[in-house]
């Protein structure tokens, strides 16, 4: 045990990462009470749905338990790589926080309606009703949020193409449930790695120390 102890020590959060971890649950909330905002009202004054290229041409597949439970499963499996190396932490909740904040800005500029062919989430919508909303559908979360994690792990070979295939995975989940157009999956691959960039210079010495996690 000790052994074990002494090995991984060095990966063990001090003083200054616990702050900044904090911080980052902070900005994290607040992005979180930003996107519930976004989402309602982007929601209200959503408009009529547009044709889609891709949409128009694809039958509608019952997805909503991949769609639900197969994002949980990933934040669990984040969650695990954070747990074992804590000073993952910051970079991560601050870089996340960062998204969501972005995402909502973007949801509230333009207000398509969903897709009339849209898979339905009755069974689900006391979950989802607490994070996402019908209205808010520019970009796509679930493309995004893998992909982030891919840049933020690029190093990593094995974590990077893992990631990578979620993002595309999840990109396609969407797409056959009509539960997002097409542009708003192909969009979110470039706008997220604007929005690392951008955490990885407002939160430099936090992704300094994930590079060294």
């Amino acid at each position: 045990m000790k052994r074990l102890f002494k090995k991984h020590e060095h990966h063990w959060p001090t003083h200054k990462i616990v702050i900044s971890a904090l911080w980052g649950v902070v900005f994290l909330v607040v992005s979180l009470f930003i996107n519930y905002l976004a989402g309602t009202y982007a929601t209200l004054h959503a408009g009529n749905s547009v044709s889609d290229i891709i949409l128009d041409r694809l039958p509608t597949y019952d997805v909503d338990g991949i769609f639900i439970y197969g994002i949980a499963a990933f934040f669990v499996f984040v969650a695990i790589l954070v747990a074992y190396r804590p000073k993952r932490l910051p970079f991560i909740l601050k870089s996340l926080s960062l998204f969501i904040a972005m995402r909502s800005f973007f949801i509230i500029l333009t207000h398509i309606g969903p897709a009339p062919t849209q898979i339905p989430l009755d069974m689900y919508a006391r979950i989802m009703n607490t994070f996402t909303f019908t209205g808010d559908l520019f970009f796509s979360a679930h493309t995004g949020f893998p992909f982030l994690m891919a840049l933020i792990f690029w190093e990593k070979s094995h974590l990077r193409n893992l990631f990578l295939c979620l993002s595309v995975f999840f990109g396609i989940v969407v797409l056959l449930g009509h539960l997002h157009y097409s542009i708003d999956v192909f969009s979110a691959f470039f706008i997220t790695y604007g929005i690392f960039h951008i955490a990885a210079r407002l939160f430099k010495k936090d992704f300094d120390l994930l590079r060294m996690a």
